[in-house]
């Protein structure tokens, strides 16, 4: 055999190998769809210069990149198409294509949704009522409050909140006594819990509270956390700040989108919604610890805030009352009863698991604070 022939056998075999190479990789890597771009017009239930609606924004910008531009989410906030709480109702009609927001704030329309960051929830915080969310049924829970309410929303959960405050009051609450009769704004189960102790409760969205306290219609009120309530306002119209708190303590965000548009959506395209939620959940768990932290020093060394610790005797009150709201509203409530039944199970293996395992930060926190 000459050396031209067994040239061109080789050339023959390379070329062979190069195409199925070729049909190979084509196999392994799918063409990813290509469409037109798609917009949609999200709105927050945030003013604009809030944090959290910085959080929306940044949902937004995640899958606008991650889909190269052929889904662009644009962010408005509160009230620029519909009123904070009207938002569910908006997204489900198409009026706009999805929001960002708490579910509290659909309160009215079943109380169980407010499970969901209301109340102590058997001792988990944020992070831990998320794990019951997507593993332990509670995603299930609510697609059926929302198909029970001809709801046509898909809904992400998104975002562990830090325990928020007790509130902003004229003069620190020194006992459970020192609530009662107080004009004070809150939303979701909170509501109850707090009427339950005998507070005035008036459930206001996020940017009318201040403006409130300054005409004199809310004596104390709480919204989230040290960088939002720095934000809207509150040290110029109060100085003192309880912290610590059960009335939200395990309270996270929501994302949801009009089912009827999200479902025309490819598939690629609707896990890229579904890894940005959780990715976006990451990213702002992390960004409140720097922020948060920055805002709560300067309220101090600036504003002339004066931070107090809520005494145990009015967290062991929150605790009665929200055990009595809670019977109430599950022997009313057949919906509510099935969603706190499942929480309470899984947080029994779960709160057990991180107080039995979780080490006393706060023991280290003091020992390097005396060592400046």
């Amino acid at each position: 055999m000459t050396d031209s022939v067994n040239n061109q056998k080789r050339r023959d075999f390379i070329k062979g190998t190069s195409v199925a190479a070729v049909g190979a990789g084509a196999m392994a890597f799918p063409m990813i769809s290509t469409a037109q771009t798609v917009s949609m017009r999200f709105q927050s239930t945030w003013p604009q210069k809030d944090i959290f609606h910085e959080y929306a924004v940044d949902f937004a910008d995640k899958v606008n990149s991650m889909t190269g531009g052929r889904l662009k989410i644009e962010v408005l906030p509160a009230g620029s198409v519909v009123k904070a709480f009207d938002l569910l109702d908006a997204v489900s009609k198409g009026t706009l294509d999805g929001g960002h927001g708490v579910i509290a704030y659909w309160y009215g329309k079943n109380a169980a949704v407010a499970l969901w960051g209301s109340g102590p929830s058997f001792g988990m915080d944020a992070n831990m009522l998320l794990a019951w969310h997507k593993y332990g049924g509670g995603k299930e829970l609510l697609d059926e409050i929302y198909g029970d309410l001809k709801m046509d929303v898909v809904s992400f959960m998104s975002g562990p909140m830090p325990t928020q405050p007790l509130g902003w009051f004229k003069k620190p609450v020194t006992k459970a006594e020192d609530l009662k009769g107080l004009k004070f704004r809150t939303v979701g189960l909170s509501v109850d819990m707090f009427t339950k102790m005998g507070v005035a409760v008036n459930a206001l969205p996020g940017g009318e509270i201040v403006p409130a306290m300054d005409r004199g219609l809310l004596d104390a009120a709480e919204f989230n956390n040290a960088s939002s309530d720095r934000l809207l306002g509150f040290p110029d119209v109060s100085k003192v700040c309880m912290l610590q708190s059960f009335h939200q303590s395990s309270e996270q965000f929501e994302i949801m989108f009009n089912k009827t548009k999200y479902n025309k959506l490819p598939a690629e395209i609707k896990a890229i919604i579904a890894n940005a939620a959780e990715a976006s959940s990451a990213d702002m768990s992390w960004k409140a610890v720097d922020r948060y932290s920055k805002d709560y020093a300067e309220m101090q060394s600036k504003d002339g805030v004066k931070f107090f610790k809520t005494p145990d005797s009015i967290l062991k009150a929150q605790l009665k009352a929200w055990d009595e709201v809670t019977k109430e509203k599950s022997a009313a409530n057949p919906m509510f009863k099935k969603v706190f039944e499942s929480q309470r199970a899984f947080a029994a293996r779960a709160a057990k698991w991180q107080a039995d395992t979780s080490v006393d930060f706060k023991m280290a926190q003091a020992f390097y604070a005396q060592k400046k």
